[in-house]
């Protein structure tokens, strides 16, 4: 059972950004989707836990549960099932079950010895961020994003009861050591609450505190530890009383744990030291000093004698009876937002916030003993010009160079200070070049032994991509500065400044004969460039938005680029600069009408276009003449940031923000599917996607996939058809399962519903499909006007605000400093009722003020006004 819901929990808590991360010492082979021959890397971790006996170590991640042995770190299952990313994992107090939860709203249950799921616990309708084990392991609590919490059987699955109140996410849950009691955080209400486990009646609630810090309670179930700001409430269970303030940190106090032994509780804080207090009295014991940043995470050993405190790159304990430092674990790893003794208290296993590592320390004598790696491979993938080598980069600056063929981890290139969003290797392989988020300058560095050739510098914003010329003697980059430049491979001189961008360029790319340079831009806009002189030949527009990725064709006649927000990949002839196809055709499940399209890449044979998107966990091949989508390649938990093919055309490589890089055999994939009528999208299942795929093509003639009846035009008939087919093909899912607002609005359902009744069809598929739209109207329809927590919370540097409107109104967001002052107003216009979640539907703020200007790391506010309704939540931005 969790006691403890401290800093670990907060990060955990709201990183969705997703961080990703993957294990990268052993080629991790374990249920590979169907098509992938392998995978490097395990997933983004997200938590850890010891099982009782302390012999396993249970790591939640982007893919399923690994489960390792304790002791010697070896992987002994994977378990897979949940459908997103697992969120939260623990042990039944005997050990033999795993329950965990998951951003796909269920709570599974795992037999710990044969890895078989015993039950899916359904019922809550958003993120389950927590759930915990009773002391017996008879029942289970959960805590979600619904706002609730949920109680259930742990034998048998059954829902016991759902206790409601709090006003937001709910963070934190957790067992009295009795088992009689529950202590909840919420997110957004700050407030701690204790409920009756056998009657879910509240018995408390506690307040001016911070409740997403989460709560502990003391070793006798008397006591519960809060956080406000930098100081640790101490509160009588009993009355719910404040019993004792205890004061003395000079920054917001991060964690707090109760001793085993019941005697003294600890807390870390922002002031970078750990503290040891009395429980009775409240006085201050011991001082911890010694970390050089925030002590983000503290734990206990077993028999209360020793105290690890976590902070940036290190890790210390302390003798809990004279305060004194024993060891210092140092390393090269990111923030430590989990320290954990395992049960017999002879090893400490430490996680990083960004789920970089899991390691396991020898508490006797400070040393490592085992290092698990994980790394964040999603954002920028390439072959070697040989294909036996894939560069990865990740989220934390460095490189990794991997064997494509057994996923072993050759080197590891570092330098950069954030995510690498570009690498790329020269034509003869020996070099590699590479652009970062926050980094200005482009490292080239020896491909064999990682040494640092040249750093280009020039640059005055991040460098998104980089690209080589085919003889290797340029390099083209593109930056947030708004520039393209040109540079002497050799030499790193400075060549050509192109300009003409007015917005962040995202992407560049040579021809085959190194003549051209295509660069794509937030203006909207793809440009030619004479790759010699440095001057414009082209400008191809088209999109409304960003363009997030450009490729020349093998032959180099034609140019593929991706953006935001069509869900499309367009073709460009490049002598003429003119618009020759565009492909639409492709959908993907959650996010199918605002689908970036991040990375494009042709085969080298040029038949075919590879597609990947930061909202999409498909990896799209389209046929590159005809722009028919040819196959889908699923597998991924998260947006795929970036594709590319091996030399020999044979495989496909995909990054994601799952924390891991799939390679996909395209040698021994079926390039052909067969297509229901119904089946718009040609993804083999006729679902919400062909409902939306037809109101949005309605009116259009002549030849369309979402011509369902072939009679020349897209109409009310196919929209019932449609409607009328779900659930007739045995792998379709059900109606209700996606995020509909992302997929189809009220009005376009409410449209085509008006239209259908006008009709009067009265032919039992044409009924059948307007029940169907009948009851997604419904769904569709929210009972109340609402304002729902922005994601990601905290963000860098950009972040979504959903909400929903139970009537027609003039909707603005305005945003404040957590001093009052109005920092920006997003003025929405008149919205129609309806639910506005989805990323393509919710409010976006991108973190700048009304002068454009990037706000400061801090708290803000956001309220929402519609029409006279008014709400307001707050929000972190964290840099």
């Amino acid at each position: 059972m969790k006691t403890m819901f401290s800093l670990t929990s907060i990060i955990l808590f709201i990183l969705l950004t997703s961080v990703p991360s993957i294990f990268a010492q052993d080629s991790p082979q374990w249920h590979l989707p169907e098509g992938a021959k392998a995978r490097i890397g395990r997933g983004s971790i997200l938590d850890i836990a010891y099982s009782p006996d302390g012999t396993r170590l249970a790591v939640a991640s982007s893919i399923g549960i690994w489960v390792y042995d304790a002791q010697t770190g070896e992987e002994l299952d994977l378990l897979v099932g949940h459908t997103g990313w697992v969120r939260s994992v623990v042990f039944s107090p005997d050990g033999q079950t795993i329950a965990s939860s998951s951003y796909d709203e269920t709570v599974r249950l795992w037999d710990v010895e044969t890895g078989t799921l015993i039950h899916t616990l359904t019922g809550h309708t958003s993120v389950v961020w927590t759930v915990s084990f009773s002391p017996d392991g008879h029942t289970l609590v959960t805590g979600s994003s619904d706002e609730t919490i949920r109680l259930w059987d742990a034998n048998t699955g059954r829902h016991i009861r759902t206790l409601t109140g709090h006003t937001g996410s709910v963070s934190s849950v957790s067992f009295s050591p009795d088992g009689n009691t529950i202590a909840s955080g919420g997110s957004d209400d700050d407030t701690v609450r204790l409920w009756d486990v056998d009657t879910g009646t509240l018995i408390h609630t506690l307040t001016g505190t911070m409740g997403w810090d989460g709560v502990a309670f003391s070793a006798d179930g008397s006591k519960i530890a809060s956080l406000s700001k930098d100081n640790v409430l101490l509160w009588d269970v009993n009355t719910g009383t404040l019993k004792n303030t205890l004061t003395g940190h000079t920054g917001k106090v991060l964690s707090v744990v109760f001793s085993p032994d019941g005697n003294t509780l600890a807390s870390g804080s922002r002031d970078g030291t750990a503290r040891l207090w009395d429980i009775d009295t409240g006085v201050l014991i011991h001082t911890l000093a010694g970390h050089t940043s925030w002590a983000l995470s503290i734990s206990f050993s077993p028999d209360s004698s020793l105290l690890a405190s976590g902070s940036f790159g290190m890790v210390q304990l302390w003798n809990t009876k004279t305060g004194m430092p024993i060891h210092t674990f140092a390393g090269d790893w990111a923030d430590t937002a989990m320290v954990a003794f395992s049960p017999d208290g002879n090893t400490i296993a430490t996680q990083g916030t960004g789920g970089d590592t899991v390691r396991l320390w020898n508490v006797d004598t400070g040393t490592l003993k085992n290092t698990r790696i994980v790394v964040a491979n999603g954002y920028s993938v390439a072959f070697s010009p040989d294909g036996n080598t894939i560069a990865a980069g990740d989220n934390h600056g460095a490189v990794r160079l991997w064997n494509a063929r057994t996923g072993a981890l050759i080197h590891t290139l570092t330098g950069y200070t954030d995510r690498v969003l570009s690498v790329v290797f020269s034509p003869d392989g020996s070099t590699i070049a590479s652009g970062g988020l926050w980094d200005e300058v482009i490292y080239l560095q020896d491909a064999r032994t990682g040494t640092l050739i040249h750093t280009l510098t020039g640059h005055t914003g991040g460098v998104t991509s980089v690209a080589f010329s085919s003889d290797g003697n340029t390099i083209a980059s593109g930056s947030d500065d708004k520039t393209v430049r040109l540079w002497n491979a050799h030499t790193g001189q400075l060549l050509h400044t192109l300009t003409e961008h007015t917005k962040r360029v995202r992407s560049v790319a040579f021809s085959s004969d190194g003549n051209t340079i295509a660069s794509g831009s937030d203006d909207g806009m793809v440009r030619l460039w004479n790759a010699r002189t440095g001057t414009l030949i082209h400008t191809l527009t088209g999109y409304t938005n960003w363009v997030y990725s450009v490729a020349f064709s093998p032959d180099g006649n034609t140019i593929a680029s991706g953006g935001f927000p069509e869900a499309a990949v367009y073709l460009s002839d490049v002598r003429t600069g003119t618009l020759t196809h565009a492909f639409t055709g492709y959908q993907d499940p959650v996010y199918p009408l605002s689908n970036p399209t991040i990375s494009v890449a042709f085969s080298p044979d040029g038949s075919t276009i590879a597609t990947g998107s930061s909202f999409d966990r498909t990896v799209y091949l389209l046929d590159a003449k005809t722009g028919t989508l040819v196959y889908t390649l699923i597998g991924h938990t998260g947006g795929v940031r970036s594709v590319a093919f091996s030399p020999d055309g044979n495989t496909i490589a995909s990054g994601s923000e799952d924390g891991t890089v799939l390679l996909w055999d395209l040698a021994s994939t079926p390039m052909e599917s067969k297509k229901l009528a119904e089946d718009v999208n040609n993804d083999g299942v006729v679902n919400i996607i062909d409902l939306t795929l037809v109101a949005s093509n309605f009116g259009k003639t002549g030849q369309n996939d979402a011509d369902v009846n072939d009679d020349g035009v897209v109409n009310i008939i196919d929209l019932t058809l449609v409607a009328a087919a779900f659930g007739n093909t045995a792998a379709a899912p059900e109606i209700w399962s996606l995020k509909l607002d992302s997929v189809i609005t009220r009005t376009q359902v409410e449209q085509g519903l008006n239209q259908a009744q006008q009709m009067n069809l009265t032919d039992p598929t044409s009924q059948r499909g307007i029940s169907v739209l009948e009851q997604l109207l419904a769904v569709l329809t929210p009972k109340e006007t609402a304002l729902l927590p922005n994601y990601p919370n905290p963000f860098n540097p950009e972040t979504w605000i959903p909400y929903q409107l139970a009537a027609p109104a003039d909707v603005s967001i305005s945003i404040h400093a957590a001093d009052g002052q109005l920092v920006r107003t997003l003025a929405l216009g008149h919205q129609a009722a309806g639910i506005y979640e989805s990323r393509s539907r919710a409010a976006y703020w991108d973190g700048r003020n009304e002068f454009g200007e990037p706000v400061a790391s801090s708290v803000y506010f956001y309220t929402l006004t519609a029409g006279d309704f008014t709400a307001i939540r707050k929000m972190l931005i964290r840099k």
